[in-house]
C-alpha cells in the first residue's frame, strides 16, 4: 500500500477519521484533520503556533473564534452541492465548533506568527478551469492572492466524472520564487457516490517516485513532491480539498515538459 495514500479510521471520540501533521508526513509545513460530527457534537480547540482554516465540507454550524462569533453557517448537506463556509483562525486562539446538523469538517493547519485576526469566510464564486475533459469546478477559500492568512493556501475542487484534475500535470516542489514555490499539499478525497474510485499519480521526472493509487471516498493523499494529476472514473463524481503551504505563500508550478503542448488554464 503506498506511504502516500492514508485511508480513514473509524471516528475517534472526537469524531476524527483523519489525523495528518508534518511529522506523520514527515515534511515541515501542512497538517490536516477530518471530522465527522453528530448534531449537538462540540469540538474545541486552541491553536497554539498554527494558524488553522475550518472548512465546513457538510452540515449547519455554530463556530466562535477568539472575539469573532459568526452565528449559525453552513448551508450545504454535502460538499458536491453549494459553495464552502470557512472560518480562518490564527495563532494562539481558542475556538468552538458545535454542530447545529450532522457535519464534517476539513481542519487546515500551517505554521504562522499571528499577524491576521480571525475571520468568516463565506462561499464565493465558482471559478471554472479547463474544457472537455479537462473541466473541473474550483472554490478558492485561501488562495494566495487572499490578504486573510500568513501561510496556508486552502482551495476545493470538484470533478466530473470523466474528467481530469490537476491537470497538465505540475509541480511545486522547489524553493525558487517567483518561478516555482515549494508547496507541501494534502488532497482530502469525497467520492458523491460514497462507492467507486478515483485515480491519482504522483511522479518526479526521474521517477524515483513514482506512485499511481486507486482512491477511496475520504482518503488523503499526500504529495510531498513532484506532479499529482487526479482522474474521476466515469459516473463517479470526484471532491476534493486541497491544503498547501511552504516558505513562501506564493502558488508558483512547473508543468510537467511532456505536457507542455496542452494550455494550463
Amino acid at each position: 500500500m503506498s506511504h502516500l495514500r492514508i485511508h480513514p479510521a473509524p471516528p475517534d471520540r472526537e469524531g476524527r477519521i483523519q489525523h495528518i501533521t508534518p511529522a506523520s508526513a514527515a515534511w515541515r509545513y501542512v497538517g490536516f484533520d477530518a471530522f465527522q460530527l453528530k448534531e449537538g457534537a462540540r469540538l474545541s480547540r486552541s491553536t497554539g503556533d498554527v494558524e488553522q482554516c475550518i472548512v465546513l465540507l457538510s452540515g449547519k454550524a455554530n463556530i466562535k473564534a477568539g472575539t469573532l462569533d459568526c452565528g449559525i453557517i453552513g448551508e450545504r448537506m454535502s460538499p458536491f452541492d453549494g459553495g464552502p463556509h470557512s472560518v480562518y483562525v490564527p495563532p494562539r486562539t481558542d475556538w468552538i465548533f458545535q454542530a447545529v446538523t450532522e457535519c464534517e469538517i476539513g481542519l487546515c493547519s500551517a505554521p504562522a506568527k499571528g499577524e491576521k485576526p480571525p475571520l468568516y469566510l463565506p462561499p464565493g464564486p465558482v471559478e471554472q478551469r479547463g474544457q472537455g475533459t479537462n473541466a473541473r469546478f474550483v472554490s478558492n477559500i485561501l488562495p494566495d492572492d487572499s490578504p486573510h492568512a500568513e501561510s496556508l493556501l486552502v482551495v476545493e475542487v470538484i470533478t466530473p466524472g470523466g474528467n481530469w484534475s490537476s491537470y497538465p500535470p505540475h509541480k511545486h516542489d522547489t524553493d525558487n520564487p517567483p518561478h516555482e514555490t515549494y508547496l507541501e499539499e494534502t488532497y482530502y478525497h469525497r467520492l458523491k457516490r460514497g462507492s467507486g474510485f478515483a485515480i491519482q499519480r504522483v511522479y518526479t521526472d526521474d521517477l524515483t517516485l513514482d506512485e499511481s493509487m486507486a482512491i477511496s471516498d475520504r482518503d488523503v493523499v499526500l504529495v510531498p513532491k513532484g506532479y499529482h494529476p487526479v482522474g474521476a472514473p466515469h459516473g463517479f463524481d470526484l471532491y476534493y480539498l486541497n491544503v498547501m503551504a511552504g516558505p513562501v505563500r506564493l502558488w508558483k508550478f512547473t508543468m510537467a515538459p511532456d505536457h507542455a503542448h496542452l494550455v494550463y488554464k
